[in-house]
């Protein structure tokens, strides 16, 4: 069996639309994934968390505290985590 016929044609395909779309003028925040959102709770309260748009953060209202959220992934320690400014529920603040 000779062999014949070893023809090595190999055409690299561009592909188009490389995507390197640097268009936008300034880059949004990322959200996270929604289906890690259903899954994340607070470290400390082991409560879920509010994912708040605004200041791509994760919520926890029972703490006051936000946990940031860097590239769209959810920086979750305790460290990284600021209080809001909310006063929590009950601080006898308001008196008639």
């Amino acid at each position: 069996g000779a062999a014949h016929g070893r023809h090595c044609h190999q055409h690299r395909g561009q592909g188009s639309g490389s995507g390197s779309g640097s268009g936008s003028a300034r880059p949004q925040p990322q959200p996270p994934e929604p289906s890690l959102l259903r899954f994340l709770v607070c470290p400390l309260s082991k409560r879920p968390l509010r994912y708040e748009e605004a200041t791509n953060e994760l919520i926890n209202e029972e703490l006051g505290i936000a946990y940031p959220i860097i590239d769209g992934i959810p920086n979750m320690v305790p460290e990284a985590a600021r209080m809001t400014d909310k006063k929590p529920p009950g601080s006898g603040s308001e008196q008639p």
